[in-house]
């Protein structure tokens, strides 16, 4: 459940923002924003990041910007009035569609931190972000396929449960997300990134079943059996010996049918994994999150 501070912070935001041509007053006494976040993710064609201090519970724009392949920045220092530098009690980042005609934050916030004095460290777990802690999330996963009956295809499907106990067990330990944020599961196989769909919680099913087999239900966890409708490049029954598997984060509604950056739960399926062998997932939060300070 989304926290208190988040829920205001979000209806604040929502009931008024200032556009970035506003944030930059006539013949005011400008001061400078500095950005200092490491794992940004490259920026799509239509995408841009925008920043946003936020004053007396309102967010103004401090500027937009663009992360190349190379993790090279267009900008990371912004002209702010200085007036508005010393009154914002926070900063948040957000990814905006490109172009945008709305002057308001989109749903999409990736870190925020409140200032103390003239820095705010930031990171996404903050109410203003994700409001939930991934560094301390852990996952398990098997390979089988229970919905179909064929046994040679056992290595063909991913499924995210523990069966260290004797019995199918849930094997995902992850946070409530806030509203507008999702989990979703992932094979990449042969580089091609295939969902096995989304979901909320690591004790329920996915909602999605697509590539499954219809001799039987899945178990009511996340997962999926790779071995109908496979997408174009691929063909299924597969072999995941050799993928990788991935638990990402994504945003709500989501327009990109690829992963979100924000990827907590990972791991390289061996070359000589068996299946109905539960192997765990590694949390790459702390080193592939954005995080960093912001300086006033």
């Amino acid at each position: 459940m989304k926290k208190l501070s988040f829920i205001m912070l979000a209806a604040s935001m929502a009931l008024v923002s200032c556009s970035k041509e506003e944030a930059e007053e006539p013949g005011s006494t400008n001061g400078n924003l500095v950005l200092n976040i490491s794992n940004l993710a490259a920026t799509g064609e239509h995408e841009r990041y925008e920043g946003w201090v936020i004053v007396d519970g309102a967010p103004v724009s401090t500027g937009l910007f663009e992360v190349n392949e190379n993790g090279e920045w267009s900008q990371s220092s912004f002209s702010v009035p200085q007036a508005t530098l010393d009154a914002a009690s926070m900063f948040v980042l957000s990814l905006e569609p490109h172009p945008d005609s709305d002057p308001a934050p989109s749903a999409i916030k990736l870190v925020g931190g409140a200032f103390n004095g003239s820095t705010a460290t930031v990171n996404t777990h903050h109410p203003a972000a994700l409001d939930a802690d991934l560094n301390t999330a852990s996952g398990s996963y098997i390979l089988a396929t229970p919905t179909t009956s064929d046994m040679t295809d056992e290595r063909s499907g991913v499924w995210f449960l523990d069966l260290t106990g004797g019995m199918p067990a849930a094997g995902l330990n992850l946070p409530a997300l806030p509203d507008n944020w999702t989990y979703e599961g992932w094979a990449v196989i042969d580089g091609v990134p295939v969902s096995t769909g989304t979901f909320d919680a690591g004790s329920m099913a996915d909602r999605f079943n697509g590539f499954s087999g219809s001799d039987a239900a899945g178990p009511p966890f996340p997962g999926e059996d790779f071995v109908l409708n496979a997408p174009t490049g691929l063909s299924f029954p597969t072999d995941l010996r050799g993928a990788t598997i991935v638990i990402s984060i994504e945003p709500v509604p989501d327009n990109s049918p690829a992963p979100f950056a924000f990827k907590p739960l990972v791991h390289p399926v061996s070359a000589s994994a068996d299946d109905h062998v539960t192997f765990g997932l590694n949390n790459q939060t702390a080193t592939t999150f954005p995080m960093g300070s912001v300086s006033r």
